[in-house]
C-alpha cells in the first residue's frame, strides 16, 4: 500500500513521503494553482495553459503520488483526504523553493539587480511610474519591474518582491504595511460641464452618462449597483473600459463623468471635482515576504514605496477627506505638475 493511505503512520512521516517521491516540480505547481483557483478552467487561464494540458498534468500528477487527488462534478473540484495531504507537502516545498530564492538575491551585490513591484494599474499608471525616476537616480544599479495589472500579485508565491494593493491581502505569512487611504471623487472635464451643466446630487447625476473603469480591485460594478440601485448600466453608461488611463482620458476629453481619486487634479487633464458625494475611500496596502524584506535592495524599494504614499507630505493620501479645492494650502511639496511633463500644465499651475 502507498504510503500516502496508511492511516496508521504518522503525518509528518507522510508529508515525507510525499517530498521525496515527487519528480515533477511543474506537475505540483500546476496542482496548486487548481486548488487555489477552484476549477482546471480557472487553473489553465491563470497558467496560460490549455484545461486539457492542465488535466494531463494532473492526472501525471496522480499516477506519481498514487492517489487520488481531487473528485469533479458539475460544480468544479473538490480535494480528497489525500489531495488535502498532498497540498499541505507542497506548499512547504513551494515555501522552501522561495526561501533559497531569496537566499540567493541575499547574496548579491546588495544595491543592484532586479526589484519586482506589482501594483494596481491606475496608481502604478498616474501615480508611482511618474515618481520612479526618483528612486532611479538614487539607486542606478537597481532595475525596476514595474507591474501594473488588475489582479493583485501574491507576495507568499513569489508573483512579486513587492506589491501594493487596495484591499487587504489575506495571507497570513507576509509584511503588511497600511500605506494611506485614496478618496475617489466624480469629475467632469470643462468641456462637459460647458455643454451639459454639473450635477449636485446623486438624482442630478443619473440625468447624465458616465464613463467607468470596470476593475477587480474597485469592484465597479458592486459599487455602481449600491449608488445607483435599480438603475441599469446601459442607461447611465456611455463606455466602460478596464484600464485607468483610456478610463482618464476619455472623460477629459468630455465623454462623460468619471470616477477618480482625489488627486486627478494634477494629472493634466482640465477636469473639475464634482459636488456630488462618493463616500467611497480605498486603502492602500503594501505586501512583502518577511525574506524578501531582508535584502538590500528589496528594502530600500520599501522604504521609498511608503514614502512616496505618505499622508503627511501628500494630503491626498489622508485618512480624512481633503477637497482638492484645499490642496494649495495643505501641500506643500514641489509642484505635482512638474512630474506630468509630457502634459499641458499651463492651465494647472494656479490649481496646485
Amino acid at each position: 500500500m502507498h504510503l500516502l493511505a496508511e492511516r496508521g503512520v504518522p503525518l509528518e512521516e507522510r508529508q515525507k513521503a510525499i517530498l521525496s517521491g515527487l519528480s515533477d516540480w511543474d506537475a505540483a505547481r500546476i496542482f496548486l494553482e487548481v486548488v487555489r483557483c477552484g476549477s482546471f478552467r480557472s487553473a489553465a487561464e491563470r497558467l496560460s495553459l490549455s484545461i486539457n494540458a492542465v488535466r494531463r498534468k494532473i492526472d501525471d500528477f496522480e499516477r506519481q503520488i498514487g492517489a487520488t487527488l481531487f473528485t469533479r462534478d458539475v460544480h468544479g473540484t473538490h480535494l480528497t483526504d489525500e489531495g488535502a495531504l498532498v497540498v499541505s507537502a507542497v506548499e512547504r516545498m513551494e515555501a522552501a523553493t522561495f526561501d533559497v530564492m531569496r537566499a540567493s538575491d541575499s547574496v548579491a551585490n546588495a544595491l543592484s539587480g532586479e526589484v519586482r513591484v506589482a501594483i494596481t494599474e491606475g496608481l502604478g499608471t498616474f501615480w508611482l511610474a511618474p515618481r520612479m525616476v526618483e528612486f532611479q537616480q538614487a539607486y542606478p544599479h537597481i532595475l525596476v519591474d514595474l507591474h501594473c495589472a488588475m489582479r493583485s500579485a501574491d507576495v507568499s508565491r513569489h508573483e512579486a518582491d513587492v506589491a501594493i494593493h487596495l484591499s487587504r491581502p489575506s495571507a497570513l505569512d507576509i509584511k503588511l504595511v497600511r500605506l494611506g487611504r485614496m478618496h475617489l471623487m466624480f469629475w467632469a472635464a470643462e468641456k462637459y460641464i460647458e455643454k451639459h451643466g454639473a450635477p449636485r446630487t446623486a438624482l442630478e447625476l443619473i440625468k447624465h452618462r458616465l464613463v467607468l473603469q470596470f476593475a477587480d480591485q474597485i469592484a465597479a460594478k458592486e459599487t455602481f449597483e449600491s449608488f445607483f440601485p435599480g438603475v441599469a448600466e446601459r442607461d447611465l453608461l456611455v463606455m466602460k473600459t478596464n484600464v485607468s488611463s483610456a478610463n482618464y482620458w476619455a472623460v477629459a476629453n468630455g465623454a462623460g463623468i468619471g470616477v477618480f481619486p482625489s488627486y486627478a487634479i494634477a494629472l493634466g487633464g482640465k477636469l473639475v471635482p464634482l459636488e456630488v458625494e462618493l463616500n467611497r475611500p480605498l486603502d492602500i496596502w503594501l505586501s512583502y515576504h518577511p525574506g524578501s524584506g531582508r535584502i538590500p535592495r528589496v528594502r530600500h524599494m520599501i522604504d521609498w514605496l511608503i514614502e512616496a504614499f505618505n499622508p503627511a507630505r501628500f494630503p491626498w493620501f489622508k485618512d480624512e477627506f481633503v477637497h482638492p479645492r484645499d490642496f494649495k494650502e495643505v501641500y506643500m511639496g514641489e509642484p505635482l505638475t512638474q512630474l506630468f511633463g509630457g502634459f499641458s500644465t499651463e492651465e494647472r499651475r494656479e490649481q496646485v
